[in-house]
C-alpha cells in the first residue's frame, strides 16, 4: 500500500504553520499531507508558484510527499458545481486548484465540497448530470494534461443530496468520460450510504478502475480508533483488492486537538496493517 497520509487541516487547526504540520505529521509516522485549499492562507487560488515551491521542498525535507488537494471549494462559499449562474467561476477556481496541486507535486484532487454541490430544486436528474458533466470535461482535460486525478467523491445523504453513492459518482464520471476524472471510496460517507459493508464495497469497486483515492473515516466521522468501525476489515479488503494508492486520514471529529487525533487515526492504521503482514 502507499504511504499514511494525513489531512493537513487538523494540524492547521492545532496553529501550526505548515512547517510544524511537516514535523508532527512525519513525527506521528505519517508518509504524507492531504492539503485543503483554506489553509494555504487568505487567497488560496493566488498563492505564489514561489510559495508552492517552498511548501514542496518542506515537505520533501520531513520525508513526507504531498498526495494533493481535498475540501476545494470550501473556501469559496459562492461558487457551485450545480448553479448554472455560477458554473464559470466555479470552473476557472478548479483549473486553478488543479495548476496549484501539480505545483506542490500532487497527484489527487478530491471534490468533495457539499455545500457547494446543492442541486436546483426542479431539474431532473439527468439533466443536473449531463450539466454537471460538461462543467467538469475541461477540469478533467485539464488534471490529466497535468498528470493528475481527480476524484468526485460519493458524499452521505446528510451532507448532500446530490451523489451520495459510489454508483451515482459513477453515473458522473461517465458523463465527463476521461480518464483523469473518477471517483473514491470515503469509508465514512460509504458506511452511512451504501447498502453494501464498506469492505464488500471495496472488493466490489476497486476493480472497476473508478476508484482513484481512499479516505479513512469512521462513520461517526473521527479518526479510525475513535469508533466501532471494523477497520481490520476495511483494510483487508483494500489489501486483498490490490490498493496501492495513499491511506489518507480525515477525521471531522476531534479528540483533545488535532494531533491527538491523527496519532490516534495513525496507530490505528498501523497496528491493523501490521496483523495483516502490510505497512503503509
Amino acid at each position: 500500500m502507499g504511504p499514511l497520509v494525513a489531512c493537513n487541516e487538523l494540524l492547521a487547526g492545532d496553529g501550526l504553520d505548515f512547517e510544524g504540520q511537516c514535523r508532527v505529521a512525519a513525527a506521528l509516522g505519517y508518509g504524507g499531507l492531504e492539503l485543503a485549499p483554506a489553509t494555504l492562507g487568505p487567497d488560496p487560488l493566488g498563492v505564489s508558484d514561489a510559495a508552492l515551491a517552498r511548501m514542496a521542498r518542506i515537505a520533501a525535507d520531513h520525508g513526507l510527499i504531498i498526495a494533493g488537494l481535498h475540501w476545494l471549494l470550501t473556501p469559496f462559499p459562492d461558487l457551485s458545481i450545480t448553479d448554472p449562474a455560477r458554473a464559470a467561476a466555479t470552473q476557472a477556481a478548479m483549473l486553478r486548484l488543479c495548476d496549484i496541486c501539480a505545483a506542490l507535486g500532487g497527484s489527487v484532487m478530491v471534490h468533495g465540497s457539499p455545500r457547494q454541490r446543492v442541486p436546483p430544486p426542479d431539474e431532473a436528474t439527468e439533466a443536473l448530470l449531463d450539466r454537471v458533466g460538461r462543467l467538469f470535461r475541461p477540469v478533467a482535460e485539464h488534471a490529466g494534461a497535468l498528470g493528475l486525478t481527480y476524484c468526485i467523491e460519493a458524499l452521505s445523504p446528510d451532507q448532500t443530496p446530490f451523489l451520495t453513492t459510489l454508483a451515482e459518482a459513477a453515473q458522473l464520471v461517465a458523463r465527463v468520460d476521461h480518464p483523469a476524472f473518477v471517483t473514491m471510496i470515503d469509508t465514512s460517507s460509504a458506511g452511512l450510504a451504501e447498502a453494501e459493508a464498506v469492505p464488500d464495497l471495496i472488493r466490489r469497486w476497486l476493480p472497476t478502475g473508478l476508484i482513484g483515492h481512499v479516505h479513512l473515516n469512521d462513520t461517526n466521522r473521527g479518526a479510525p480508533g475513535m469508533g466501532q468501525d471494523d477497520f481490520h476489515a476495511i483494510l483487508a479488503a483494500l489489501a486483498d483488492a490490490g490498493w496501492q494508492g495513499p491511506l489518507s486520514i480525515e477525521p471531522f471529529v476531534i479528540a483533545v486537538n488535532g494531533t491527538a487525533t491523527l496519532a490516534i487515526g495513525a496507530a490505528t492504521v498501523r497496528a491493523h496493517l501490521s496483523t495483516l503482514g502490510r505497512t503503509p
